[in-house]
């Protein structure tokens, strides 16, 4: 046999070091995955675990005192269910996902979080409704372009008569039918054959849609609800709450959720509901590659992480994922679901980012998640209040940066116009030494609101802090806790092609009504609130009744 020549050594050197290099990287990767702690399910052998997730960072560091403003919720006997189907044996993540290089490395700051000028508004980048997602195929790719990432939503849905997107149809009945399902069909029935509530000493009346519907199915939640939280998954997409900025809402969620002992349970057989613990915030920070100009990598991130959820364990396969949910701020949270249908369009999605025009959230299935700007972990509520209503000088007040579609237009037709109207694009020096920007809300009748790159905005929850009416110009925004708030009663909602006239309709309000509408924002400023330790009716206690009270309403009846 003929010696090899030296080209073809040359060759075979590289293809073994080539081999050599995937081997590592698999390694590696492996590694990672088994470095996570997993989940208990009793009386079943457990596989591979591991995973982890994150979105768009929007922080918002030394605000308040600069003049910036901040941008941008009786027992029924036991069914024996049938046993669950067997598990794939291959489980565990694809080997195809390829990590972005900031996820072996300690997270770098959020270019929000490098202001210098005291500005709580999120980074710039482009409207993502404008730039749509460059659509590829389901693997990690070379970044396309520079630039800083765009996205819209590319899912095709159909639009009913007001243009916006149908509910996909109810998702199939349960494969078998568990205790936890009997229980919610109880609580279903409970609900709507709700006494009726008068004078309620806890609860104000004109807050609610309906007061009597909504106390007895918070009752029913305190009495019934458990929630099992899988412990897959490594920090710090997982398990890793965020606790200041303005999406300080997820992590406050994940923090208090996980350290719950009234709602939490570990036999995942007893639990109504399932909650997947990753960050929308942190799979920005850990898996997006700046310049890339996709958002990819996260969308395949969480893929994987659903599927290696639905092949370990069997609550996924039984509802199709109808009785798990999650929480995310981050305005990239919707985004991420695109490439798992049963996640996008089963799974409870708890969002900031509450638009209903993009296909994604699913008025009446999904929660609108409140933004709320938290300065101090250790101290979540602070600085509460403002003046009273005979002491408000200023009708309007408005300082951001101008992203998205309205805030030009509200600047253009009012900036520097009227002295009525104090709509800044930032607060000149001369003014914020006299009176900052939170002095600002605290001394006006009605806080503008106006969508920024997305539909939510922080805005609406810190002028309910100060006090301030909230006039809320997003259109196509599901106003959180919508499902059981009337926002009439507390807010003004302006469509965005009325913001000319938007003096006009302003003053169109009866003093009586507006000294009412203020009256009733310090009522709800209860249900807004964070404690370190949940309370009763606050804004914890909100989001997991809006999550049980949607699962309640699309629970099915077996055959």
């Amino acid at each position: 046999m003929p010696h090899p020549t030296p080209l073809r050594r040359l060759l075979t050197r590289r293809r073994v070091v080539l081999a050599c290099a995937a081997v590592t990287v698999l390694a590696a990767a492996a590694a990672l995955l088994l470095a996570a702690p997993t989940t208990e399910v009793p009386g079943r052998a457990l596989l591979v675990a591991g995973a982890r997730l994150h979105p768009r960072p929007r922080e918002v560091p030394r605000a308040a005192a600069a003049g910036r403003s901040p941008d941008d919720a009786p027992s029924l006997p036991p069914a024996p269910a049938p046993p669950p189907p067997p598990l794939n044996a291959k489980a565990g993540l694809p080997s195809k996902i390829s990590p972005a290089p900031s996820m072996f490395s300690a997270p770098v700051p959020s270019p929000a979080e490098n202001f210098d000028d005291g500005s709580t508004e999120e980074p710039e980048h482009p409207d993502m409704k404008e730039n749509p997602l460059k659509e590829s195929a389901p693997f990690l790719q070379e970044p396309i372009s520079s630039g800083p990432p765009t996205r819209s939503s590319d899912i095709s849905e159909p639009l009913d008569k007001s243009g916006n997107a149908e509910p996909p149809p109810r998702p199939e009945m349960p494969l078998w039918s568990t205790t936890a399902d009997e229980e919610l069909i109880y609580a279903k029935k409970e609900i709507a054959d709700a006494p009726l509530v008068v004078g309620d000493p806890d609860l104000y009346a004109p807050l609610f849609r309906n007061i009597s519907a909504f106390r007895r199915s918070y009752e029913l939640m305190e009495r019934l609800l458990k929630v099992f939280i899988y412990h897959d998954g490594a920090k710090p997409i997982f398990h890793s709450p965020e606790l200041k900025g303005i999406y300080a809402s997820e992590g406050w969620f994940m923090k208090l959720m996980e350290a719950d002992q009234n709602f939490v349970v570990k036999d995942p057989n007893r639990a109504h509901l399932f909650y997947l613990p990753y960050s929308a915030r942190q799979l920005e920070h850990n898996l997006y590659v700046p310049g890339s100009n996709t958002l990819d990598s996260l969308s395949i991130f969480v893929k994987n992480y659903i599927d290696m959820i639905s092949a370990k364990f069997p609550h996924w396969n039984r509802t199709k994922g109808a009785d798990h949910f999650f929480v995310a701020c981050h305005d990239w949270g919707p985004y991420t679901t695109k490439l798992h249908d049963e996640l996008r369009k089963n799974t409870i999605k708890a969002l900031c980012n509450a638009d209903v025009s993009e296909g994604v959230f699913i008025r009446g299935r999904d929660v609108s998640l409140p933004e709320t700007y938290i300065k101090s972990a250790r101290r979540p509520v602070r600085d509460i209040g403002g003046k009273p209503a005979a002491e408000r000088s200023i009708l309007a007040f408005f300082a951001g940066q101008m992203h998205g579609r309205v805030r030009p237009v509200l600047v253009k037709y009012w900036g520097g116009k009227d002295a009525d109207m104090r709509i800044y694009t930032r607060i000149p020096r001369q003014i914020t030494r006299r009176m900052n920007y939170a002095k600002h809300m605290k001394s006006s009748k009605y806080c503008i609101c106006p969508m920024g790159y997305e539909v939510n905005s922080p805005r609406i929850v810190e002028a309910i802090y100060y006090e301030c009416v909230p006039v809320i110009i997003a259109d196509n925004f599901v106003l959180p806790f919508d499902d059981v708030l009337d926002w009439t009663a507390f807010s003004v909602v302006v469509a965005e092609k009325d913001v000319p006239r938007l003096k006009e309709i302003l003053l169109s309000i009866p003093e009586n009504r507006y000294i009412t509408m203020r009256s009733n924002v310090k009522k709800v400023q209860r249900h807004f609130l964070w404690h370190t330790k949940p309370v009763k009716y606050d804004i914890f206690h909100m989001i997991l009744h809006s999550v049980w009270f949607s699962r309640v309403n699309h629970i099915r009846c077996t055959k």
